[in-house]
C-alpha cells in the first residue's frame, strides 16, 4: 500500500489546500470570535480581512500589546485542518505556529494572551 498510501496524502493536502482558499467567511467569522475575546482581555485588534487593505486571501487578525516603553505584536491566522474542522495559527509560524482549535474561542484568547505577556515580559514563562 506504499505508493496508493503516498497519493491519498498528496489528496488530502490539495483538499486542505482547497478548503483554505475557498473558505475565506468561514476564516473571517472565527477571527471575528477571537477578536470579540482578545478585546476583552484589553488587547487592541486590527483585522486584515478586506482586500484593499491588505491583498491576501488568507484573512489575517494582528492582535497588539502596548506597554509604556515598547509594544509587542502576533498575527493570528485561521487554517483548515483535517477531519472538517479549523484551527487557530499564528502566521509566523505556519503550521508548527498551532494555537487552539476554532471551536474552543476562550482557549484561543488564553493562548493569545499568554504569547503576548512572554513577549513582552520574557522572564514569564
Amino acid at each position: 500500500m506504499g505508493p496508493l498510501r503516498s497519493l491519498i496524502v498528496q489528496a488530502g493536502r490539495h483538499l486542505l489546500w482547497w478548503r483554505n482558499r475557498l473558505g475565506r467567511a468561514t476564516a473571517i467569522l472565527h477571527l471575528e470570535l477571537l477578536a470579540a475575546a482578545v478585546e476583552s482581555k484589553g488587547y487592541r485588534c486590527i483585522k486584515h480581512y478586506r482586500a484593499d487593505d491588505f491583498p491576501t486571501w488568507r484573512p489575517l487578525l494582528l492582535v497588539l500589546a502596548f506597554s509604556p516603553d515598547d509594544h509587542v505584536r502576533l498575527t493570528v491566522s485561521v487554517r483548515a485542518t483535517p477531519g472538517r474542522n479549523w484551527a487557530y495559527y499564528e502566521t509566523g509560524r505556519g503550521r508548527r505556529g498551532y494555537l487552539s482549535p476554532c471551536n474552543d474561542t476562550q482557549r484561543a484568547a488564553a493562548q493569545v494572551d499568554a504569547l503576548l505577556k512572554h513577549r513582552m515580559f520574557p522572564s514569564t514563562w
